[in-house]
């Protein structure tokens, strides 16, 4: 125990401690100065309510960070472990279905008295988990490129938790789990045929359950959905209907210019721009910081994800490879869909940006996958030195 002890303390991974801290801590002022109107004039709340909830979330989610950073991750191979968080899982994205709270047409949130889940939150990083922990096993038993019977439950268990979230409906968050899961698969050093044929594996059993699709389609293409496809290819067609939210945003980013208007002087957050907390937060810092402070939160996560990257290739550990290219992935991807939303690219999900958006799931489980990722660094760098 010292002797790991004195390792971890030797191999920190210092700037990524720090640029995960800051984050968290920008986007807590910045949720104070987005939320404040908004809190007032809609829910009737005092100006710091959703400041001082997030302050909650962040006294959960820090120390649920160095919990996970000082837990070797290679114990997250155990059945046991494993066994319990696949179960735990199921159990959420099953309830959710039947007992899930509905915001914005997606059914995505279990309450039990004051906490709120969101179990596609909790999916991404079990996912992460535990295919590292499969195909490590995978490798250690020398079948790594055989698609044997061994292949056939991670790949039903990540159809699944695809579809399962995609009926929610949470299109946003089931296109991150497949990207993310595609992700880690390539990251396994399997062979590029190998890894080809899982991708058609994966693609066909979608494409076989697509007839399901058709018989939920009501569900799935609700009017609100189409108008919101619609607000995409032309937002300002709709400017007072689905595509509000998208001009707003644009006229907050534009207002905002390379200096900003100042911190908390922003015009679009007094009631113009819904929930300006929450997915569009990046719209306010552009507003009230300028192009400095959207280079500055895109700097931050940008340096996570190179960071997660440049350890997974720095590592001949197979688990170690895929924790960190999954966790980089999540993140990245992540911050393309919701500044991809918020700047058209592709149409709204209501996908938060990583560590600044208001949300206690969020933030506590990214807390988690970054905690990991931190032993994974701590891993790497030990290992180096002693070769």
């Amino acid at each position: 125990m010292i002797s790991y002890l004195k390792r971890y303390k030797q191999n920190f991974d210092y700037p990524l401690l720090f640029t995960y801290i800051f984050l968290c801590l920008f986007g807590l002022v910045m949720i104070y100065s987005a939320s404040m109107v908004w809190a007032v004039q809609v829910y009737g709340y005092e100006p710091n309510h959703f400041y001082k909830r997030q302050v909650i979330n962040l006294l959960v989610a820090i120390p649920v960070f160095l919990i996970a950073a000082f837990i070797p991750y290679k114990h997250y191979r155990r059945k046991s472990i494993m066994a319990t968080m696949l179960l735990m899982m199921f159990i959420l994205l099953f309830l959710v279905h039947f007992k899930g709270d509905g915001v914005n047409g997606a059914r995505s949130w279990l309450s039990f008295s004051s906490l709120r889940l969101q179990p596609s939150e909790i999916a991404k990083v079990i996912l992460i988990l535990y295919l590292a922990s499969v195909f490590t096993n995978k490798k250690l038993k020398g079948n790594l490129n055989s698609l044997n019977e061994s292949i056939a439950p991670p790949i039903t268990i990540i159809v699944i938790v695809f579809f399962s979230v995609l009926f929610e409906v949470d299109m946003g968050n089931a296109s991150i789990i497949l990207f993310v899961s595609v992700a880690v698969l390539a990251a396994s050093g399997i062979y590029f045929k190998t890894f080809a044929k899982l991708f058609s594996i994966i693609f066909g059993l979608i494409v076989l359950c697509s007839p399901i699709l058709y018989l939920v389609r009501d569900k799935l293409i609700t009017p609100k959905r189409v108008e919101r496809l619609e607000a995409y290819l032309n937002p300002f067609q709709y400017a007072q209907e689905a595509g509000y939210q998208v001009v707003n945003g644009y006229l907050a980013i534009g207002a905002g210019g390379l200096k900003g208007l100042g911190l908390g002087q922003s015009i679009q957050k007094q009631g113009y721009l819904p929930e300006p907390q929450t997915d569009f937060i990046m719209a306010i810092i552009a507003e009230e910081l300028g192009v400095f402070g959207t280079l500055v939160v895109i700097g931050g996560l940008g340096f996570i994800v190179l960071r997660a990257f440049t350890i997974a290739l720095n590592t001949d550990d197979t688990q170690a490879r895929m924790i960190a290219t999954g966790v980089g992935s999540l993140i990245g991807f992540q911050t393309f869909i919701n500044l991809g939303g918020l700047l058209g690219i592709i149409p709204l999900t209501g996908v938060t940006l990583p560590f600044i958006s208001y949300g206690g799931t969020s933030i506590v489980l990214l807390s988690l996958a970054m905690g990991i990722l931190l032993n994974v660094s701590m891993f790497v760098k030990y290992e180096k030195t002693r070769s």
